[in-house]
Parts: structure tokens; sequence; C-alpha cells
């Protein structure tokens, strides 16, 4: 724990907080907060939305971005080659593209499908959410797809040929030394992959999910009121991003660090 706080209290940081707290103060004495008591109850339900579609794109894009770098990395051309040309449509389209091609287009086809206004699935497909939820999982996958790639190929070869030497099944190496050290040399990249896919959730504000972002956007629309909004916006996504470091920082000192060879 002190190891955390020591680097706080650094000359320049200290300066640094002591703005911080600074400008809070003067935000709160002077800056109009009257509006807040009223929305609350729907900043609360924004920021839920926030958290939730953050936690599961990234879960849900990380489990997808396994096989795409491990594909990419050792396997077979047709494999590989669908692996590398989806990584590459991701990373090469802006995700508010892909977010309205899949909700106005893919959105668009599924009430004109026989069966489907009847079924089980039509409550959570006419809804915004699941298309923004797919949009953000996709992206994220497709730019950590390319992350693990580079991961499994700096595995060190010498343990790996050493585990086959002792007859160890291949999904036990894999599941035993290939997946852990690949996951412990992106741990840092991981971290901020994910605070950058929580800068990119407020796009989903643009089909009508109600996140953070979009409340916002209601609070100046129905008051007026556009500084402080935005002021307390930032706030909770720094926030929101600070907790994200220290937890990817927690993980890495966790994690043993295996040198080469060891």
């Amino acid at each position: 724990m002190m190891r955390m706080i020591r680097p706080m209290l650094m000359p320049h940081r200290l300066v640094l907080i002591g703005l911080a707290v600074a400008l809070a103060l003067w935000c709160a004495l002077t800056l109009r907060w009257d509006w807040l008591p009223k929305y609350m109850p729907l900043a609360m339900e924004g920021l839920w939305r926030t958290v939730w579609l953050l936690a599961a794109s990234t879960f849900l894009g990380f489990l997808l971005a396994v096989p795409l770098g491990f594909a990419q990395a050792v396997g077979p051309w047709y494999l590989s080659t669908p692996a590398r040309v989806f990584c590459t449509l991701i990373r090469g389209t802006p995700l508010l593209l892909q977010i309205w091609l899949l909700y106005y287009g893919l959105g668009s086809v599924f009430p004109q499908i026989d069966g489907i206004r009847d079924s089980v699935l039509w409550p959570y497909l006419r809804q915004a959410w699941p298309y923004a939820l797919l949009a953000l999982t996709l992206s994220f996958a497709g730019y950590e797809g390319e992350v693990m790639r580079g991961a499994f190929a700096g595995v060190n070869r010498g343990q790996l040929e050493a585990a086959r030497s002792f007859g160890m099944p291949r999904f036990t190496l894999f599941r035993r030394i290939w997946l852990p050290q690949a996951i412990n040399n992106v741990l840092p990249t991981l971290g901020g992959e994910t605070i950058l896919q929580l800068k990119a959730t407020p796009l989903v504000a643009t089909i009508t999910v109600v996140e953070i972002f979009a409340v916002s956007s209601r609070v100046r629309q129905d008051t007026f009121v556009i500084y402080e909004p935005l002021l307390l916006l930032a706030l909770v996504y720094m926030v929101i991003a600070g907790l994200i470091a220290l937890a990817f920082r927690w993980l890495e000192n966790r994690v043993p660090t295996r040198r080469p060879g060891s």
C-alpha cells in the first residue's frame, strides 16, 4: 500500500493535487449545481450503464481477442487470414461507423425476418444496448487481437519446446504456459486499452443508449447549464480511469515476472 502512496507524495504531484482541490472548491462555491438533485437518479442509472458496458465489452472482447491473436501468431492460413482481415477492418474503420452499421443496418434487418417479432429475442433486438455492446466488444477484440498476436509471438520458445519434450498436451501447454505469459506481457497495454474503451463509450449515446454522457447532454438541453455537467462528466471519467489504472497496476504487482530462461 505504501508503495502506491509514496509516488503521490512527490513535490510536483502534491502541487497538482493542491491545484485540483482548489479547482474543486472553486467549482463547488461559484458554479450552479441546483439541477443536480433532480437529475441524480438518471445520472446514477447512466453511470451504471457506462460501467457495465465497459466491463462487459472488455471482458467479452478479450475472450474474442485471445483466439484472434493466437490464430494470427501460430495458426494455419485458413485461420490466420480471417483473423487478420477482421482486425484490419475493425482497426481501419471508425467505431462510430461500426455502431451505426450494426444499429441502423443489422437492426433494421431483424424486423423483416419472419418470426423474429414473435420470438423471445425481440424484446432485446428492438433495444439499442445490444448493438452498442456488440460494437464495443468487436472493437475491443479487433485492437486487442493485434496486441495478443504480438504477445503470443513474444513468449519464450525455449519454454514451449521444453514443455513439449516432457509430453505436455497442447491445450495444457497453452493454458499453463503460453496464455499466462502472453497476458503478463500485455497487462500494461491492456490497462491503457481499457481506459481508451471507457472513452469510446460516449459514442453509444448516438443510438439512444442513455449512459453518463447522454445524461450530461440531457441536462444541458433541459436547463441550458453548459459547463457544470461537462465538468462533472470529466470528473466521473477521470475517477473511473484512475480506478482502472490502479487495478491494472495492482495486477502487475501481483503477477510474478519471469525472465527468459528462468
